[in-house]
């Protein structure tokens, strides 16, 4: 690895010699467990189930029955009607999440030593598994920021909303869970910081390699964590130079994914002709109805769910918290039913390591379809589903040679919309061979994903939690295993 690497260097070098620093730079990974024991010990989070009518501060609406704040902020919970004649579910019904507005997801870097570190936050949210997690410096719905919540000030904002252009290092809108939000977008951004930066009493500066490390943790890194991170430009001939030596022919292929002279089974413009057909041959017709009444679903005082037991339910819970700028309010949240298994399938061609997209279509999607996981479900839900809508993939992934998984950890979901929704991520290595032409598959390498990662609504957000995994496993060592963590305060 290069010794020092000035700020005119190649922002993704910089960003290589950060990731190779897994054992902290302007403090040890040790003190980072201690702050984060601490920040646990300093936070808390009650959350109660209440009934879906005494959710102080929200209403139903005595016309469609879908659930609004009084203020008409945040976010609603209303009803959805899709039609995909094409599809193995030609027709359904849903509730949905109706939240217009582009929040802020925002990491503040700054050198020390000439490595870059990444600002974090410990933030606790009322559908977090474990209370505190590791958070970006900002994480900001618009209602957050302009103060609808009536709440403390959101620390370093300032430092995102007047960036410009010299120290932004990412600046992308991204979408969230097409399955469950409407046409929902944040806004991603790495922001390098000028002169000195006041740190306070919940945050933290770690280096890429120790965030890398924190990964393999279950519950640990956020989702808002992960998204902001995959979008790092992760790709440069000369990437190998900062990350030394491969471990094993699996790294060096990943490696030599990373640099956009190595080649990939696919040009990117043919991708992109791909992803164009594959929304346009695609007819989807979502129509936003009332809440009230949807066909599959019912609303009890406790919850809404489906008339089969499975896919959701939507709860009310009462919040009390410590460590966040409102100390107690009520809302509605999205309960999942079962446990999900999002993964990359990999594979080597020609020396350089290719994963297995797919074209996938949701509902809530801006624009019909965007790359998708190898596989992204929750298996439970398919008892309830023709088998023709399993996902192809899935037996590969789950009867997959345990020396062939190079990742796997349980990650929690966005915990501000969803309660307890968490995820087996894993990247498993394979020999399986997909026809050039299949419509939905197609193998594509790190350097085209990064690319793509510089435009709004290519990745879907749980391609990207992946990518940050993938990103994980570019330098010796890996990510550590998970019995390296301490245990929670």
């Amino acid at each position: 690895m290069t010794e020092f690497l000035t700020r005119a260097a190649p922002t993704p070098l910089r960003v290589a010699a950060s990731a190779y620093a897994r054992d902290g730079g302007h403090s040890p990974h040790t003190a980072f467990h201690d702050w984060y024991a601490g920040a646990a010990a300093r936070t808390f989070t009650q959350v109660e189930r209440v009934p879906l009518d005494a959710l102080a501060g929200w209403e139903t609406d005595p016309e469609t029955g879908n659930l609004r704040h009084h203020t008409g902020g945040f976010f609603t919970v209303e009803g959805l009607e899709v039609r995909m004649p094409a599809g193995p579910v030609p027709a359904w019904s849903q509730p949905i999440i109706n939240q217009p507005e582009v929040g802020v997801l925002g990491i503040l870097v700054k050198e020390f030593d000439g490595i870059l570190h990444c600002l974090m936050q410990s933030k606790v949210e009322p559908g977090n598994v474990g209370g505190v997690q590791v958070s970006p410096t900002v994480q900001a719905t618009r209602s957050n920021y302009t103060g609808i919540h009536g709440g403390r000030p959101v620390p370093y904002l300032d430092r995102f909303r007047d960036a410009g252009s010299r120290g932004t290092l990412v600046d992308v809108r991204q979408s969230e869970q097409g399955s469950a939000f409407h046409h929902k977008r944040n806004r991603n951004m790495v922001v390098e910081a000028e002169g000195e930066v006041e740190v306070h009493e919940d945050f933290h500066w770690l280096t890429l390699g120790q965030l890398h490390r924190l990964l393999a943790e279950d519950d640990v890194l956020n989702m808002d964590a992960r998204t902001v991170l995959s979008c790092l430009p992760f790709a440069h001939a000369d990437l190998a130079r900062e990350l030394g030596p491969p471990a094993d022919p699996f790294q060096a292929a990943l490696i030599r994914s990373c640099d956009p002279s190595a080649g990939a089974r696919h040009p990117l413009g043919a991708v992109l002709s791909w992803i164009t057909e594959a929304r346009t041959r695609t007819e989807v017709r979502a129509r936003r109805v009332p809440l009230a009444g949807l066909p599959g679903w019912h609303r009890t005082p406790e919850r809404i769910s489906h008339e089969s037991g499975a896919f959701f339910d939507v709860i009310g819970v009462r919040v009390e918290a410590g460590g966040r700028e409102v100390a107690r309010w009520s809302q509605p949240m999205i309960e999942p039913h079962g446990t999900g298994v999002v993964a990359f399938l990999t594979r080597s061609i020609d020396g350089v390591l290719h994963v297995l997209m797919n074209a996938r279509v949701e509902a809530g999607y801006m624009d019909v379809a965007e790359l998708a996981p190898t596989v992204q479900c929750t298996p439970a839900s398919y008892a309830h589903l023709p088998s023709s809508a399993r996902p192809r993939y899935l037996d590969a992934v789950e009867e997959a040679d345990p020396a062939r998984v190079r990742f796997r950890s349980l990650l929690s979901e966005e915990g501000g919309r969803f309660h307890h929704a968490r995820n087996r991520y894993l990247i498993v290595d394979t020999d399986l061979d997909v026809p050039a032409d299949d419509p939905d598959y197609r193998w594509m390498t790190v350097h085209q994903l990064v690319e793509l990662l510089r435009h709004s609504h290519y990745l879907n957000i749980q391609a990207r939690s992946l990518v940050a995994c993938l990103q994980s496993l570019l330098t010796p060592g890996g990510p550590a295993p998970t019995t390296e963590r301490k245990a929670r305060v």
